[in-house]
């Protein structure tokens, strides 16, 4: 007996252990019986639909209440999210056994007819405006919401079917639509708005809880026999889902802190601040850098002091020189320089008997007193020792005089001065500049030349100056004189313009004249336009001489206008003043207007090498003046460089024959053959034509002969001052001179 109870005491416990065993098989074999279901959700609607960043899974409210759903049925479910722009568009893919959420059933993007579960929840929607702008009647409204909400867009159309609903690609798309005024309000599931809001850079958009209506939150797949049996299914475990189990989800999703601030939400709350700070590290840093640089420069400009400049004297040092002359010379390539090379003689017994300091001394006050009378144009440098180069521009005989008064002479006795009895002597060699070192310039070989005209004078142990090249001297030094002296000129009224008849030889009378100048200089007497004219070139100054000539013409021709004698007149205009002046057309034309002058008055003669020297701009400059009226003729025809080609191109109104052609008794048969054919051609291609030079009646005849009737030269009248050309008779030549 007592075994039989062991035995059944061991059973019962057995039994008792096997149960749960049992149990978990058959609890195992009835939850893997379960189908499993696959369900297309969209992401983006946080707090319904979204992604969980720990383990990047489809979390919210409409997955909770799905699977709870689903399990209530009998299924295992699977989320996916869906792939196409729309749930209309998700509906035609096989891939997913049902889709959510959808407020109504709706067709399919392919047409097809679909089928929606019991209601899941109802889901609040409500409108967003921009600063609280008022809803009057929501039926008519401009309304945007998001593409993947195509479905519950025409479940809304079917409840307002005057309201205007735009669908976008996302968000962003949306609030951009309404701040731009394309929609005036956006409509989305409360839940979702309630999440998207948070972000600061959205405190503009407002809710209107007025305009929030509900609508179901169901899922659907097509209306197939299986997506009936699904969805029969699915209804049963929707209709075991409690109410608190339901409040319970929302609550707890809608409580969470979902938004997650981005960078731009950092930026917008703390804009201003970080605005200020990086301003402020902006300005720190461009105060660093500037002051870095401004120390660098100061180091710079500190070394290039010490490697530039004399710490003795102040001037120049050797290698600052040769930089100050290029610098010079390349600036100012049409100033007349020279270089000086001076030392003062027995200078080391200067140091030995009266001692370093008036060495020094005397070096300090040849250098100040030449600051004195050197401009901005010029240099000085002490080369080493007592040697000292300047770059100065030639002078004049007075200025000569003048520095070797203010300068030489008080050198000469400066230790006298101070009680010493001790006169010093200079010996200076000057090299004059020839025009190839303004194009090459080369300081070094200049100072050798210098260095060798002091020489030379230290050998006749003789003090003052010897020049290297006295020819160049003698022409600097005239440059000089007649470029100081222009602008004296032009205000004293030195420079005159005179006249030279144009006659019509067929005719026998004066047609107009051409405006020369010439120049009677005080100190000088007259100077040949062959010889000022370019050196005025050279100096840049012959532009403000040929518009004293113009202006000086116009004058003239008004004067005479007014006394009933009308004429014209033919000025020079060069290549040097129309590079000086790019819009020398308008000049002439606001002349002629000023003077109130016919621009045929002022006939505008232009040499031919000028054509060839900037042929675009002359072409274009000539049509210019031929445009505002004025006739223009090419110069000095014949002098070296003619070609046919040119003649082509150029398009003058006439072409005055240079007097190389008539000049001289050499070749003269050729001569005359080459004038003949070029009047010919001339005639032919329609071209005004004037010879020049005509000394002779031999020459006048000829050229008649061969079809030339205007001329200029000394066989009829010289060049002549305004009051004699004003009193000729410009209906009789048969008196020739």
């Amino acid at each position: 007996m007592a075994r039989r109870l062991k035995l059944s005491i061991i059973i019962a416990f057995c039994f008792i252990l096997i149960l749960p065993l049992c149990h978990g098989v058959v609890f195992a074999a009835s939850n893997s019986s379960n189908k499993s279901i696959v369900v297309g959700v969209p992401q983006d609607r946080c707090p319904i639909f979204y992604e969980d960043e720990s383990n990047h899974e489809i979390i919210g409210i409409g997955i909770d209440l799905m699977r709870i759903a689903a399990e209530n049925a009998g299924y295992d479910v699977t989320f996916k999210v869906i792939k196409e722009p729309t749930l209309k568009a998700a509906l035609d893919n096989d891939e997913y056994d049902l889709i959510m959420p959808f407020g109504s059933a709706i067709n399919s993007e392919k047409g097809e007819a679909s089928i929606v579960s019991e209601n899941l929840m109802e889901t609040p929607f409500t409108m967003v405006t921009l600063n609280k702008h008022e809803l009057q009647d929501i039926s008519h409204l401009k309304v945007g919401m998001l593409k993947s909400l195509a479905g519950s867009a025409e479940t809304v159309n079917t409840l307002y079917p005057d309201m205007q609903i735009t669908l976008y690609e996302d968000m962003n798309e949306c609030i951009e639509a309404l701040k731009d005024g394309q929609v005036e309000a956006l409509l989305h599931n409360s839940y979702v708005w309630s999440h998207v809001l948070q972000s600061p850079s959205l405190k503009g958009l407002v809710m209107h809880p007025t305009t929030m209506f509900t609508m179901d939150f169901r899922a659907g797949t097509l209306d197939t026999p299986e997506g009936q049996a699904l969805i029969d299914s699915l209804d049963d475990g929707i209709a075991m889902i409690k109410d608190t189990q339901r409040q319970a989800i929302i609550l707890d999703y809608t409580s969470r802190k979902t938004y997650k601030f981005s960078f731009s939400d950092y930026l917008h709350i703390y804009g201003n601040i970080i605005f200020i700070a990086a301003l402020i590290i902006l300005i720190l840093a461009i105060h660093f850098i500037t002051k870095q640089r401004a120390i660098k420069k100061e180091h710079e400009s500190q070394i290039d002091k010490l490697i530039d400049y004399d710490s003795l004297t102040g001037a120049l040092s050797y290698v600052g020189f040769r930089k100050k002359v290029e610098e010079l010379l390349t600036a100012h390539p049409d100033f007349p320089y020279l270089i000086s090379y001076s030392n003062i003689k027995n200078f080391k017994f200067i140091n030995d008997s009266l001692g370093m300091d008036a060495g020094n001394s005397i070096l300090k006050f040849w250098v100040e007193r030449s600051f004195e009378l050197l401009t901005d144009c010029e240099a000085i440098a002490r080369i080493n020792a007592d040697h000292i180069a300047v770059l100065g521009k030639v002078p004049t005989d007075r200025a000569i005089d003048y520095e070797d008064n203010a300068l030489f002479q008080s050198l000469r006795y400066y230790f006298i001065n101070q009680g010493f009895d001790k006169e010093v002597q200079v010996c200076c060699g000057i090299y004059v500049l020839t025009p190839e070192d303004y194009t090459n310039i080369n300081v070094d070989r200049m100072l050798d030349y210098a260095r060798i005209a002091e020489k030379k004078l230290s050998e006749k142990r003789s003090d003052g100056f010897e020049i290297y090249n006295i020819e160049q001297w003698e022409q600097g030094k005239m440059l000089a004189d007649v470029c100081g002296h222009f602008s004296t000129a032009i205000r004293d009224g030195e420079i005159k313009v005179w006249y030279q008849p144009q006659v019509d030889y067929k005719e026998k009378k004066i047609v107009s004249g051409e405006a020369l100048c010439r120049w009677k200089h005080s100190k000088l007497g007259w100077l040949s336009p062959g010889l000022f004219v370019p050196m005025l070139e050279r100096a840049g100054l012959i532009y403000t001489l040929d518009c004293y000539v113009w202006e000086r013409v116009c004058q003239d021709l008004h004067r005479w206008n007014q006394e009933g004698k009308r004429r014209s007149v033919s000025v020079n205009l060069s290549r040097y003043d129309i590079s000086h002046n790019r819009n020398i057309d308008e000049y002439f034309y606001n002349l002629i207007k000023n003077y109130d002058l016919d621009p045929k008055q002022l006939r505008i003669e232009i040499t031919e090498s000028a054509y060839v020297e900037d042929t675009d701009f002359l072409l274009e400059t000539t049509v210019k003046l031929q445009k505002h009226g004025f006739i223009v003729e090419m110069d000095d025809f014949g002098s070296g460089y003619s070609s046919l080609n040119m003649l082509k191109e150029v398009p003058v109104n006439g072409i005055k024959l240079d007097y190389v052609f008539l000049k001289g008794e050499k070749n003269k048969e050729k001569s005359y053959v080459i004038i003949n054919y070029i009047i010919q051609m001339l005639i032919h291609l329609d071209f005004d034509i004037i010879a020049e030079g005509v000394e002779n009646a031999e020459q006048a005849n000829f050229l008649l002969d061969k079809g030339c009737r205007y001329m200029q030269g000394f066989y009829f009248y010289e060049p002549m001052p305004v009051e004699e050309f004003e009193k000729l008779d410009f209906d009789d030549i048969t008196k020739p001179h």
